[in-house]
């Protein structure tokens, strides 16, 4: 049984999904497998994926989603450990092999994420001081933004069972809400080592295509608090960033005219509000 079980999920990254492919092949701990689900792509996807036949395993569904392609691997992934890497982005060459390292001296509890190099367009852009990566217990800061990115964890598959998988009834924050189950309850491990490269500028990343995102980490949060074994102090954190949250969503929706959606997510916040006073 391998050690590592990489999953790419993928939709029409023809041009893109080679170089993701090469640089798990490339990584110098050789201990691990690689599935790539193709989630429905109608571009040259498969094709470009035809040459990799004997060194991955390549499944295919209908178009159903990130959350969907990436719990089909997981669900052929027979690694104790298991790594996302989307497809428009890759590793450099020793991430695996650096994670590997800390989870031979962690329990089965083992979650980790790496530092990372963005490129826009090719161009290196700097992160933000509030972007800024860390380890331990960091529940708070992960309510505020996704601190953790799909393409730079490591997780044991104990850990991953026992929190849940992808929700898939999220098109979009299906990776926040994740994270949130997580630092809820469990320290993350942190390599301050640049071993991703994460490329944006695509138009069809889902940052691009879906708006106002922040209605799926408000969904996100709802559920973490309705986690009875949430402690009481990280449920008042929880309900305070949902409040703060509904009020950017009703400001959006006010400015578009929707005034359904704006009067709902006041009424939400209003509920919220008044079980935290």
């Amino acid at each position: 049984m391998p050690l590592v079980s990489v999953i790419i999920p993928t939709y029409n990254r023809a041009g893109v999904i080679g170089r993701a492919v090469r640089s798990v092949l490339a990584q110098s701990h050789r201990d691990l497998e690689l599935i790539v689900v193709d989630d429905g792509s109608t571009d040259g996807t498969a094709k470009a994926l035809a040459e990799f036949s004997h060194e991955a395993t390549i499944l295919r569904q209908p178009n159903r989603g990130v959350s969907s392609a990436r719990n089909l691997g997981i669900s052929h992934a027979k690694g104790e450990l298991i790594a996302f890497l989307d497809s428009d982005d890759e590793w450099l060459p020793d991430k695996v092999a650096r994670q590997v390292e800390r989870y031979r001296v962690t329990d089965s509890s083992f979650v980790c994420h790496t530092d990372e190099i963005w490129l826009r367009d090719g161009k290196p852009v700097r992160q933000k001081a509030i972007h800024r990566k860390q380890g331990g217990r960091f529940f708070e800061r992960a309510l505020e933004r996704c601190l953790i990115s799909p393409s730079a964890v490591m997780l044991s598959r104990a850990l991953l069972d026992r929190v849940g998988w992808f929700d898939e009834s999220l098109p979009a924050a299906e990776d926040y809400d994740l994270w949130l189950r997580i630092t809820a309850f469990h320290a993350v491990e942190y390599v301050p080592e640049p071993l991703v490269v994460k490329h944006g500028g695509l138009p069809n990343q889902l940052s691009m295509t879906v708006p106002a995102i922040d209605r799926f980490r408000i969904r996100a949060i709802e559920k973490i608090i309705a986690d009875p074994l949430l402690s009481a102090e990280y449920r008042q954190a929880a309900r305070c960033e949902l409040i703060r949250k509904c009020a950017v969503v009703a400001g959006g929706a006010a400015k578009r005219g929707n005034t359904a959606d704006a009067d709902y997510y006041r009424e939400l916040a209003r509920s919220h509000q008044d079980l935290n006073y």
